[in-house]
């Protein structure tokens, strides 16, 4: 319907990249938006939130420790009864990280299965809660290369995105006969961005050749994904530039 107000879309873990880029996009749709991160990087989270506002979207910064199961249940209720009703929840923490198997030390595999895994179990549940008697919606995670295969040096990220990706495909399968959208989005290839730019010196002539990931297109794949009719569901969505191997 014309001129219909659009659900709220939530996205756990915003930031220069992939985050900030799916919640621009949603923003842009109509849809307020809803960023999160830990509140030590709340500045950061506030000044994407001004850009959406400037480009014409609604936008609100919350500093969430989406590990903390209180904060995560206080952050949907909130948004419930303050912003509106949920319509598109978007998981992307990271959490990458490279030890050998003989370098990673217990508090660092637990930390990283938190935030991975952990976190977006949290997410996964909540959003159910919200969505599932309303019968409408999606929920989108953010996987990576490492959902799919470990590599050496990275058991510990590997195990918490591939528990992710195996998360997911549960709820997808429990809330897809309410008609809850679950999606887990492989993106495999180096991703423009802050780490990226750290680690090389030729990122330009990179997005010059289309050799990387654009957080851009990365987040129209999201909208996509949500604006799918339910007849043709994707349910696993694989990225990756052109002349990425696999």
């Amino acid at each position: 319907m014309a001129g219909e107000r659009k659900g709220v879309c939530l996205v756990v873990g915003a930031g220069d990249g992939v985050g900030g880029a799916i919640a621009k996009a949603f923003a842009a749709e109509g849809h307020p938006v809803v960023i999160t991160r830990r509140a030590r990087n709340l500045d950061q989270l506030e000044a994407l939130a001004a850009d959406i506002r400037a480009a014409g979207g609604i936008a609100h910064a919350k500093g969430v420790d989406a590990r903390e199961e209180g904060e995560m249940v206080a952050l949907f209720d909130q948004i419930e009864a303050e912003i509106g009703p949920l319509e598109v929840v978007v998981f992307n923490i990271g959490a990458n990280v490279r030890f050998g198997m003989v370098e990673t030390t217990a508090r660092v595999f637990t930390k990283v299965w938190e935030m991975a895994c952990f976190a977006g179990f949290l997410t996964g549940r909540e959003a159910a809660r919200v969505m599932g008697p309303r019968g409408k919606g999606s929920i989108l995670f953010t996987g990576a290369t490492a959902s799919m295969r470990g590599r050496e040096g990275f058991s510990a990220f590997a195990a918490a995105k591939a528990g992710l990706r195996i998360m997911a495909q549960s709820l997808a399968r429990e809330m897809g006969p309410k008609g809850i959208h679950v999606a887990h989005v492989v993106v495999d290839g180096a991703i423009d961005g802050v780490f990226t730019r750290a680690n090389r010196t030729d990122v330009e002539d990179l997005l010059d050749r289309d050799v990387i990931l654009k957080p851009e297109q990365i987040a129209a794949n999201y909208v996509w994904l949500h604006q799918q009719q339910r007849s043709a569901w994707t349910h696993e969505l694989d990225l990756r530039p052109w002349s990425e191997t696999w």
